[in-house]
């Protein structure tokens, strides 16, 4: 822990959905596929990323968000890190803690240190774990429940770890399968009475377990291939998901969501979208 507590951290995540305050972003200015590590990148290795368009759907983006009110950090990006962009998977918060995540892949570590000296120059507090991998898109929050993806990018070890960190808090590890990278790829809670999931990914104890807790939208393969689970809820029943994925966009819509339509395809070419886009720091 660098900072001790105190008003001016302005950590607070205890949901998926509560407004969004505060929230980091990076810019895809260096974004590219330089190697396949997901499903969804091996499609578009050979045509890779067009960087232009990448920034214009992240800057409507990022001003769309603070047109709703959020405060939008900026992490300077770097040559170094073509995946800096998904900056959910390097840190999370839960409560009044952000963690630094522990990236599993090669191309990506490094980015954990330049997230922290994002956080010390905004006097942001964090912590870190002491041993095992973890990264954010692993990890959901809703209340007093954390689930936590048990995944090739998530330990269990880290998952005990966490338990140890958050002992007010019931982890619930999720086991799915491991193609689909992180489990907020396949899973995505919208409210306390509401998630989106892909149940092919899961185990049939795992979903039925979900479906006792959420009424669960189920996502298609094809919608799940363009990153229909990935949506960025924003509060008041308002979330961010992609024009290319209408039969989830009408599905929330009937369940009373406001969905706001961006077009992110350059982005997801990469395996993330809005919710692996941003890294909530405050939400009320």
């Amino acid at each position: 822990m660098t900072l001790p507590k105190d008003e001016t951290s302005q950590i607070e995540i205890s949901t998926e959905y509560g407004t969004l305050r505060r929230v980091i972003l990076c810019p895809p200015r260096y974004m590219a596929i330089e190697e396949a590590i997901n499903e969804v990148q091996k499609q578009y290795e050979d045509e890779n990323i067009d960087r232009g368009r990448a920034m214009a759907q992240y800057r409507e983006f990022r001003d769309t968000l603070r047109a709703h009110g959020a405060e939008v950090i900026e992490l300077e990006p770097s040559e170094e890190f073509p995946e800096q962009v998904f900056t959910r998977d390097i840190g999370f918060a839960v409560g009044d803690e952000l963690f630094i995540s522990r990236m599993a892949s090669d191309i990506r570590q490094g980015e954990e240190e330049a997230l922290e000296k994002l956080l010390r120059e905004k006097e942001i507090r964090y912590r870190k774990l002491d041993g095992g991998r973890i990264e954010g898109g692993d990890v959901l929050v809703d209340r007093g429940t954390v689930y936590v993806g048990v995944s090739e990018r998530t330990s269990r070890d880290a998952i005990r770890m966490l338990s140890e960190e958050l002992p007010a808090h019931e982890i619930v590890p999720i086991e799915f399968d491991g193609k689909y990278l992180h489990l907020d790829c396949v899973f995505n809670i919208l409210s306390p009475e509401t998630a989106l999931i892909f149940p092919e990914a899961l185990n049939n104890e795992a979903v039925e377990k979900l479906s006792e807790k959420y009424d669960l939208i189920k996502v298609n393969a094809d919608e799940q291939f363009t990153m229909g689970t990935n949506v960025l809820s924003i509060g008041g029943r308002k979330l961010f998901s992609l024009p290319v994925n209408p039969e989830v966009n009408r599905a929330m819509r009937e369940h009373g969501y406001e969905v706001i339509e961006i077009d992110f395809t350059e982005i997801i070419k990469s395996g993330g979208s809005f919710r692996c886009c941003s890294m909530p720091v405050e939400r009320s």
